[in-house]
């Protein structure tokens, strides 16, 4: 199992294992399946869960039942070929003084289906890395289960079994959940079976947890104190109508158990990353091209807002991308992307990620103190499991987490490079910790923007490095 730390916390994705099956796999992910022009028929009930009534309740049977016909397990395998020295007497039998062998290594995890033929959501790092994958029904029945789609940036893949006629979850709008509805998660924990648990939403828009940070993923869990353990990975959380709002997906935690604090994908960003995966085999993401910063209290008042007012302010416009064609300039405060507020840098992310390129979008911004709307049209953002930067040069966005780790001021921000391969030609020139400032003296912290700003040939890097700041050229093939 591999571990995020933040300050005395764990944050794991929730993989029970039976051998060690790592969690956050180091090896490919299995091979996709493609596209299938067979699609899921979906069962959705858009409706607030609250009636503004709260009726007392001695029993939750009724809600809980259907939903627990449609959550699995899901078991993946993996084959690992090792090879082992034999000894001296077989070596001149055998003529190799190393013999293969094969050995499997099983992990186990949930799932929930949401369509009558067979379309399976669970988490990605449930079934990374599998060679084969098994999955269980609750009235015993067993599938092999072939991999539709998997999307790391969200920890979200698609399974489909061979079946018909199988029992659904329905589906709710999980930006309707409020903090302090009652909600249920339902999976398989440490597989000793099925089970349910109760709680609350203590959260909604969890971010910054580093938890997909190391393939720069997107970040927005609904947070629960319905207990959450191993194994309950892509299992369902469901709200008092017994619908699907999340997808379970990690623990805070400082015992690596269930303390109360569980994290759970909105069902709305799962069934878009699912419809994507299922129509295209992959994911296609909107791409604005700036980099910003958050709204500070002096800089709010300048253009004539309130000091309190949660918004970005743009710090780079990427030449030739949507945002300088529709217009955007240095300085705009970017309050809304259509009726969805932005008061965060992981706001305007996972917004302008979630919304299909070729979409135009309408942007409500203050420049130089008055109120504008613009209307842009995104892009495709080039999409890349690693993180690098350059050839063998891997970068990461500079957290508070981070920032708290290296001792850094809050006026640096950037690109923090986290791991240079000691085959990558920049070995001498960039190294771990080095915090990319400025790319060709323009701002810079975001990845995408950080790759178009590089040019053929020379390249002049601002960096800050073990307490100095520096300019390094750097030459791009």
């Amino acid at each position: 199992m591999k571990f995020s730390h933040t300050p005395g916390l764990l944050v794991a994705l929730l993989l029970a294992t039976a051998t060690g099956f790592s969690a956050v796999a180091d090896y490919p992910i299995a091979p996709k399946e493609p596209a299938t022009s067979a699609k899921p028929v979906l069962l959705i009930d858009a409706t607030p869960v609250g009636e503004g009534k709260a009726p007392a309740m001695t029993s939750y049977a009724d809600i809980v039942e259907p939903v627990q016909k449609a959550v699995v397990s899901v078991y993946a395998t993996k084959i690992v070929h090792e090879r082992v020295p034999v000894s001296k007497l077989n070596k001149s039998l055998q003529g190799d003084p190393l013999l293969g062998r094969e050995s499997k290594e099983e992990g186990l995890g949930s799932g929930v289906i949401v369509s009558a033929n067979g379309f399976v959501l669970t988490n990605n790092h449930v079934i990374e890395g599998a060679d084969e994958l098994n999955v269980t029904l609750p009235d015993g029945r067993e599938f092999k289960a072939k991999v539709i789609g998997t999307d790391p940036k969200t920890d979200i893949a698609v399974v489909k079994i061979e079946a018909d006629n199988l029992p659904t979850a329905i589906l709710a709008d999980s930006d309707k959940l409020r903090v302090g509805d009652l909600v249920f998660a339902v999976g398989n924990p440490l597989g000793i079976g099925q089970t349910v648990t109760m709680g609350i939403v203590s959260a909604k828009g969890r971010n910054n947890l580093g938890l997909l940070e190391s393939v720069n993923g997107y970040e927005n869990f609904i947070q629960t104190d319905a207990a959450i353990n191993l194994g309950n990975s892509g299992g369902a959380l469901i709200d008092a109508k017994g619908r699907l709002v999340g997808i379970n997906s990690a623990i805070v935690s400082t015992t690596h158990g269930n303390i109360g604090i569980g994290l759970a994908i909105p069902v709305n960003l799962a069934a878009s990353i699912m419809h994507s995966l299922i129509e295209t085999g992959g994911v296609n993401r909107g791409y604005l091209g700036i980099s910003v910063n958050p709204l500070s209290p002096e800089k709010a008042e300048k253009l004539g807002l309130k000091k309190d007012t949660k918004a970005v302010i743009i710090t780079l416009v990427t030449p030739g991308s949507p945002a300088e064609i529709a217009g955007l300039k240095l300085s705009d405060a970017i309050l809304s992307i259509g009726d969805k507020p932005v008061t965060s840098v992981q706001d305007l992310r996972l917004l302008v990620s979630q919304i299909p390129p070729d979409t135009e979008i309408t942007i409500n911004m203050v420049r130089e103190g008055k109120e504008k709307i613009i209307k842009a049209r995104l892009g495709l953002l080039a999409d890349n499991a690693k993180n690098e930067f350059l050839p063998g040069v891997n970068v990461t966005h500079l957290t508070d987490e981070l920032r708290r780790h290296l001792n850094l001021s809050d006026r640096i921000d950037g690109l923090v490079i986290t791991d240079v391969d000691r085959n990558s030609p920049y070995l001498e020139r960039l190294t771990p910790n080095m915090v990319i400032m400025e790319i060709n003296r323009q701002p810079v912290n975001e990845l995408d923007a950080a790759r178009l700003l590089l040019q053929p040939g020379r390249n002049l890097l601002f960096v800050h490095n073990h307490g100095t700041y520096r300019y390094l050229a750097i030459t791009k093939e």
